[in-house]
């Protein structure tokens, strides 16, 4: 089913009108063939102003968000700690991209992630829900997960998976945009932007690092960003992805933005001294066809 048939769908369900939960089936977006997709790497130490000089050459925040869109801004918020421990999503990145949605006209943004410490803590030491509501707009909402808005989603291309619980508010919003922190995993090497999925699922994640490469390029072929910022305003180069030590922090100033979820990954991968085809879910990203890897037929800008 498109957007318009899941909407209608899960509002039936949820009035009670389906009395046994679907599986939906929705269709993985049509991916165009990727010709040298454009990526921008953005530096400066005013991140506030960071965000918007990233996001101009890809036509600022309004080729993204229309007016009266419901935008889904989804940063890292899953571990209890401070903003300058690089294991959340820095919290003024968030709050300039959720104040750039506002200003293009949309109707709603939320911010939200299914975190791995208490939600009340990683919101709050995070520094991302005092940032989100310094705002000061009722359009803008940093909501902690409801367990009853993950819905079974069939995954019709996936290799390895073929069905898991997606966040309902993730796969509704008219703009999706990806936002995570660029650091060490124990498990998979990094975790960037398409292991940032991880928040917006629901069921038992633990499962997922059995496979962890081909079960996130299976997911992320269900939910697609329309847009991906990865925060490298600072990296934690190990005891990913908790972290905690501030010796293991790496400040760079840096964002990269893009449309492309596999360029991002393949080239935020370079800021740790690796290649893009060490990491297993940006190769099977690949594969799929979910976006480029090869940093040279990539259209690289700096600003």
């Amino acid at each position: 089913m498109n957007r318009r048939e899941f909407l209608k769908q899960f509002s039936m369900y949820s009035a009670g009108s389906i009395m046994v939960a679907p599986v939906f089936n929705i269709i993985p977006p049509v991916l165009a063939k990727i010709t040298q997709p454009q990526l921008i790497v953005g530096v400066d130490k005013n991140y506030i102003d960071l965000v918007k000089k990233t996001l101009q050459p890809l036509g600022g925040m309004s080729a993204f968000v229309k007016k009266g869109d419901r935008v889904v801004v989804k940063p890292n918020i899953g571990w209890d700690r401070k903003p300058e421990q690089a294991a959340n999503t820095h919290p003024l990145v968030v709050k300039s991209i959720v104040k750039l949605a506002l200003d293009a006209g949309a109707s709603k943004v939320q911010v939200f992630d299914r975190t791995c410490n208490s939600s009340r803590m990683c919101y709050s030491n995070s520094g991302i829900k005092d940032a989100v509501e310094s705002i000061n707009d009722k359009r803008a909402l940093c909501e902690h997960i409801d367990d009853r808005k993950f819905i079974p989603v069939t995954i019709k291309k996936g290799k390895s998976l073929k069905e898991w619980p997606f966040y309902k508010d993730a796969l509704a919003a008219d703009c999706y945009i990806n936002v995570p922190v660029a650091k060490h995993h124990r498990l998979a090497e990094l975790t960037l932007g398409l292991k940032n999925v991880m928040g917006v699922i629901g069921g038992e994640r633990g499962r997922i690092h059995t496979n962890i490469g081909q079960y996130l390029a299976d997911m992320c072929t269900v939910l697609k960003p329309d847009l991906t910022v990865i925060d490298a305003t600072r990296i934690l180069l190990q005891n990913g992805p908790q972290g905690g030590n501030i010796n293991d922090v790496k400040t760079l100033h840096t964002l990269i933005a893009t449309t492309d979820p596999v360029a991002a990954d393949a080239y935020a991968t370079t800021l740790f001294g690796k290649k893009p085809e060490d990491i297993e879910s940006t190769k099977a990203a690949y594969q799929m066809g979910l976006g480029e890897m090869n940093l040279k037929k990539m259209n690289i800008s700096r600003v």
